[in-house]
Formats: structure tokens, C-alpha cells, sequence
């Protein structure tokens, strides 16, 4: 194996002073440091003193660097991975050098550190034995009714501009959904705002949140949970003959359990 090896470096989210000392120390080892945006790193490395030699590794040239920097190690470089906040791989670039690294038989080092994702879920008071990142939420609005159908957890990033049309989605599957809108995390204007799905997309409806944002949303409970016996009565009422989603609204009125969820439970139980 080469003595050249790749490191991944994880930059602070907004607070320069998250950075580790292992990744200052690993920042001032390495030959060569590939980042996202050259400007944005070397403000990091200015405020801590380390030089080195800064070259751009972004979505757009990953294929061609990730050979570049791989034969750079090869003859013995020692390479240091960043992006322009977090850790890189985590919806950042990296993944095409992790890979090639392990191809070539490479050694690569991970060092832990700050991250947006991990951050919001500790914020969001939200359960944290079983969550799901989904990196950026989809855009189709199918796509989206799904992404918030898992058991577990959802942690996910989203545009300023698009998390109020999210959160409305979310509403229509399940107005009482548990969610978390984590802002500008360790920033001076951090802001974690809790509620239920129809709470925040009210809230954000007419005033979308500035800066970074991070979603997190509580697991989609299960037909067998606290829904359990309003679905019983809305099966009875339309093995009675009735029509499924006035029915559902009936019980959703007399239980306060949603009527989407109970159409949904009901659709769903009917397919198995």
C-alpha cells in the first residue's frame, strides 16, 4: 500500500471554532487539500494559521480531480477532503474519490466532526434511536407524500424558499405530524422552531425562514398505533355500505384522528 492516503475533513457548519484539532492537524500534514470552493476554505485555514496547497474537487469535476488526486497519492501525497461546511459525502462531493481511493487500494482516514443533519435531529427533541437522512427532499409532490411515510425519523435539507410547500404536503398527509425547522444551526441567528405540520405550515406560509435550513420530521405512526380503533370504526362503516372517504371524515370528526391518515390506513389495509 502507498504511503499516501486520503483524509475527510469535517468543517464547521457556520461557527469557525467547531473545527477539531485533529482536522487542524490533518489540515497542516496534508500536501494538498480539495475543497469545494477554494475561497470559502482558505478563510477557515487563514483564521488558523495553515498554508497549503488548495485545489477545487465540486460536483462539476469530480471524475476528472478524483484521478488527478488518486495518482497524486499514489506516489505518496497525503490528501486532505473538504467541503464548504460539514462533512464531506453527506449531500456534499466526495463520494467518486472515496471510491476510487478504495479501488486503488488507498488507505482513507475519517475524522468526525460538525454536521448539519446529525445537529438538527439532537435539536429537534424529535426520537433519535431510528432516523433516515434523505439529503434534499424531492420536488414532485408523489415523491414527497412518500418521503413522510417512513416509521423512522426523517432528517432532511431544504431550500428557504421551498419549506413551506413541503410542510403543507406534510399537513395533507398528517396534519399532527411532529416536525422541527432547525435554521442557521450554530450560526449567531440559530433558530430551531417545534410544532406539528399544520402549526408550521401556517407559520411559513406567508414568511419563509432565511438561511440554511434543516427539516426534521417525526416517523409516520403505524395503522396499529393510536389510530387503531378509529380505523376499526370507519372498516365497520363501510362493510356497512358506506362510501370510504365520507366515512373517513365522519370518524376523523368524532375521533380527531385525520381523515387522510384513515383513508390512507384503510387503502392500505385493503391492498394487503
Amino acid at each position: 500500500m502507498s504511503a499516501g492516503r486520503l483524509i475527510i475533513c469535517p468543517t464547521p457548519i457556520g461557527n469557525l471554532e467547531d473545527v477539531t484539532l485533529r482536522v487542524l492537524a490533518a489540515l497542516r500534514e496534508a500536501d494538498i487539500v480539495a475543497c469545494e470552493d477554494t475561497r470559502r476554505t482558505r478563510i477557515l485555514l487563514d483564521r488558523y494559521g495553515v498554508g497549503g496547497t488548495l485545489v477545487s474537487y465540486h460536483e462539476h469535476n469530480e471524475r476528472q480531480r478524483a484521478a488527478e488526486l488518486v495518482a497524486r497519492m499514489r506516489d505518496g501525497a497525503v490528501v486532505a477532503l473538504v467541503s464548504d461546511a460539514g462533512t464531506p459525502l453527506v449531500s456534499d462531493p466526495g463520494f467518486v474519490l472515496v471510491q476510487a481511493c478504495v479501488a486503488a487500494g488507498l488507505a482513507v482516514e475519517v475524522l468526525p466532526g460538525p454536521s448539519a443533519a446529525l445537529a438538527a435531529l439532537v435539536a429537534s427533541a424529535l426520537p433519535a434511536d431510528r432516523w433516515h437522512f434523505a439529503g434534499f427532499l424531492p420536488r414532485k409532490h408523489s415523491e414527497l407524500q412518500h418521503a413522510f411515510d417512513g416509521p423512522e425519523t426523517l432528517v432532511a435539507f431544504e431550500s428557504p424558499r421551498r419549506i413551506a410547500a413541503s410542510l403543507a404536503v406534510l399537513a395533507e398527509v398528517d396534519p399532527e405530524r411532529p416536525v422541527a425547522v432547525c435554521r442557521e444551526l450554530t450560526k449567531l441567528h440559530e433558530e430551531v422552531v417545534r410544532g406539528t405540520a399544520a402549526e408550521l405550515a401556517a407559520r411559513y406560509a406567508d414568511a419563509p425562514p432565511r438561511g440554511e435550513v434543516a427539516l426534521v420530521v417525526g416517523g409516520a405512526p403505524s395503522a396499529s398505533d393510536e389510530i387503531g380503533p378509529a380505523l376499526e370504526a370507519l372498516k365497520r362503516l363501510v362493510d356497512a355500505g358506506a362510501k370510504p372517504r365520507p366515512a373517513a371524515s365522519v370518524v376523523a370528526e368524532l375521533t380527531g384522528v385525520s381523515a387522510n391518515r384513515l383513508y390512507r390506513a384503510l387503502t392500505a389495509d385493503q391492498g394487503a
